[in-house]
């Protein structure tokens, strides 16, 4: 895990969409209300309830937030990488937590406090700018994710997981890739709306038709465009 002894905030904030168009000054003030936290694989970040006076930055390792029903399944609402953050909309909500965030390694968090973000949104209209832009790409997400689940068979949502970081151009179609699944295969098909039976046994079929070839959780794909097309 990362060394936070000398772990320089104003300078992680800069490199982070969100913070890189404020100035250095104003990265100054909000890393004074910044604090970094580990959590362990497994640790709760927060549960459905709690209040929620902060939305969070990975640094280091994953994170998942999911919502469990009251027959005790799981859904996963999405996996947050390093770089990426969580729980803002909540924080300005002022309300308890709607969903649970739970680390999935160990995990190194910057949470940026409720008062430290609204002070600054008051000095600077451009910091506004960039949080509501955050939040709407948030928002077009959940959208999307919407869509597919109504609109998608369930061979198109695990082909458009697969397919999702790939530029499909005309040249270079059979070169293989390698996609490696950050989590579970179980988390993924939860993510995906699907059962982890179901999520095997697409992968299953896709790698009869010669499309992938399946080592454990990495994914070599054979042929991108024949893979979309397979989807289609």
């Amino acid at each position: 895990m990362l060394d936070t002894r000398n772990f320089d905030i104003p300078r992680f904030l800069a490199v982070l969409p969100l913070f890189s168009d404020i100035g250095s000054a104003e990265r100054e003030r909000l890393a004074q209300g910044c604090q970094l936290r580990r959590f362990e694989r497994g640790g709760m970040v927060f549960r459905v309830g709690e209040p929620c006076d902060a939305f969070h930055v990975v640094v280091v390792g994953q994170v998942k937030l999911f919502v469990v029903s009251p027959a005790g399944q799981e859904k996963v609402i999405e996996l947050v990488s390093p770089g990426a953050s969580f729980a803002e909309a909540l924080m300005f909500l002022g309300r308890p937590c709607m969903v649970n965030a739970q680390a999935l390694a160990d995990t190194l968090l910057l949470s940026v406090h409720r008062d430290a973000v609204v002070a600054e949104l008051e000095l600077d209209g451009r910091f506004a700018m960039r949080m509501l832009a955050g939040l709407s790409r948030r928002l077009h997400g959940l959208v999307h994710d919407v869509q597919a689940y109504a609109l998608q068979s369930g061979v198109q949502r695990v082909v458009g997981y697969l397919l999702r970081d790939q530029v499909l151009d005309d040249g270079r179609t059979d070169e293989a890739r390698t996609v490696s699944l950050p989590v579970s295969k179980a988390t993924v098909a939860s993510r995906l709306s699907l059962t982890p039976e179901y999520f095997s046994r697409v992968l299953r079929e896709l790698e009869v038709a010669g499309l992938i070839a399946v080592d454990k959780r990495d994914i070599h794909i054979l042929d991108s465009k024949q893979l979309a097309a397979y989807r289609a």
